[in-house]
């Protein structure tokens, strides 16, 4: 029908659904579905009483927003464009991009019923208060306590803040603790959303190199003395993009630099619930004078429609991080709360997070052992002992753009590792997350990835 109207004039008039039924021996409903999807396609249009038509040409004058240039100013801070992570793709698409597990690695059979069970209750039509739900902040504090050892105050559910997702909390964290072209310290590589939330605060972001063990100490103490930065972002477990999780020495001796700077540490456990050959080991496990901030998301381990995330402080840091969140999202939507505490309060979340070390254990080793088959160009400097990633360091003279515009057309979308550097990278790198879609194609995905690299090589 689509090849029809391409080839008809304007204003030529459709047959009618009951004619399409008979020519086609499709359904009615089938039918309607495609008509709908004609006029969404702006092809043609309905004439009520009358039928449908093939949309007529019509030239029109160009809308000028050039007055907005003034308006609207310099920015203060340029946002980057849509990151990798988040771009959507075609079916037929190997799809190593993406920072969420797929669907088959989710609670399903949690997630559903306690989505209904949620919508059924008063919850449903109560606003929530602005620090969270006081059973969700209750179970998020003895998760958090269960780490603490012997000595260290444990935190209070009074001290969490629920939050709309973890991205949210890094915005609170920018503004509220750090604020407009102040410095904060971040390791080098590091998420590419703390850099984003930075960018869009004005935050002015000083890298700490970091490799598959973690920072070093004294390069960290001496970015607080030269800057005089208050702030230190960290992933200690899983680290995203390189899996680095810290070793206890370490923890213990990058708190302490934290600790002698009059500073934070800002901790981001987004793989708590990833571990794979370890599991994770907060730091603010070791804190109880309020130099940690923790960060705990449920997003990515329970499901992405269940933006559900915590944020640990002690002292007056949570009470204008509290002030901070009031004022951007006034509360969590009670529902999702509600949602999220169901889920992870049943006994057979336990054994999904079991069963979940053993297919992340699978998933990533196929890849790694296809990568070092079809891909040996690509250098895997650090296997992660938890997380969704593998960190890839390229060849100096590869070209990382061209590489992954040459994967993207024989259909692999693979991220490019410049995303993630705070500052200019160290060198060519991809991270590819083997929790995506369709393990069954790691092969063929590694040899797309290894001939786009031995073309450019010779």
């Amino acid at each position: 029908m689509r090849k029809w109207i391409t080839t008809a004039p304007p204003g030529a008039q459709l047959p009618s659904n009951r004619s399409l039924v008979a020519e086609y021996g499709a359904s009615p409903v089938t039918v309607a579905k495609a008509m709908r999807a004609l006029r969404g396609l702006g092809l043609v249009e309905s004439r009520p009483g009358v039928g449908s038509f093939v949309r007529a040409v019509r030239a029109a004058r160009l809308p000028d927003y050039g007055w907005q240039t003034a308006a609207l100013g310099s920015p203060q801070a340029r946002i980057p464009a849509l990151s990798t992570p988040l771009r959507g793709v075609a079916p037929d698409m190997i799809a190593l991009h993406s920072g969420y597990p797929e669907r088959e690695l989710l609670p399903q059979r949690l997630v559903r019923p306690a989505f209904a069970r949620a919508a059924r209750g008063d919850t449903a039509l109560s606003p929530a208060g602005v620090a969270g739900r006081p059973d969700l902040q209750a179970w998020f504090a003895q998760e958090l306590a269960e780490a603490f050892g012997a000595g260290v105050t444990p935190p209070t559910a009074r001290e969490v803040i629920v939050l709309p997702g973890s991205q949210s909390g890094l915005s609170s964290i920018c503004r509220a603790l750090v604020g407009f072209g102040q410095p904060m310290l971040i390791e080098s590589p590091s998420y590419w959303g703390a850099i984003l939330a930075a960018a869009q605060c004005g935050v002015r972001l000083v890298p700490v190199p970091s490799g598959p063990r973690g920072p070093e100490p004294e390069e960290l103490s001496r970015a607080f003395a030269q800057t005089g930065a208050r702030v230190f972002y960290a992933q200690p477990n899983y680290a995203n993009p390189t899996g680095a999780q810290w070793d206890p020495e370490l923890a213990s001796q990058v708190l302490e630099v934290v600790r002698s700077h009059g500073a934070f540490l800002v901790e981001d456990d987004w793989a708590r619930d990833f571990g794979i050959d370890s599991t994770s080991r907060p730091v603010a496990a070791a804190d109880d004078a309020g130099h940690v901030i923790y960060l705990r998301s449920l997003t990515k381990s329970v499901s992405p429609s269940i933006r559900v995330a915590a944020m640990v402080a002690r002292g007056p840091a949570r009470d204008r991080l509290l002030a901070d969140r009031g004022a951007e999202s006034m509360y969590v939507s009670g529902v999702l709360q509600v949602a999220a505490l169901d889920v992870v309060t049943q006994p057979a979340w336990r054994t999904h997070l079991r069963d979940l070390r053993q297919q992340l254990q699978a998933r990533r080793d196929l890849l790694i052992a296809a990568l070092a088959e079809y891909a040996p160009g690509a250098q895997l400097e650090h296997v992660p002992r938890g997380g969704l990633h593998l960190w890839l360091r390229l060849p100096d003279a590869v070209d990382l753009g061209r590489l992954v515009r040459e994967c993207e057309t024989d259909s692999v979308l693979v991220a490019a590792g410049n995303e993630w550097f705070p500052a200019e990278p160290s060198g060519p790198y991809l991270r590819l997350n083997y929790s995506g879609p369709d393990p069954q194609r790691f092969a063929e995905a590694a040899r797309v990835i290894g001939h786009a690299i031995a073309r450019q090589l010779g």
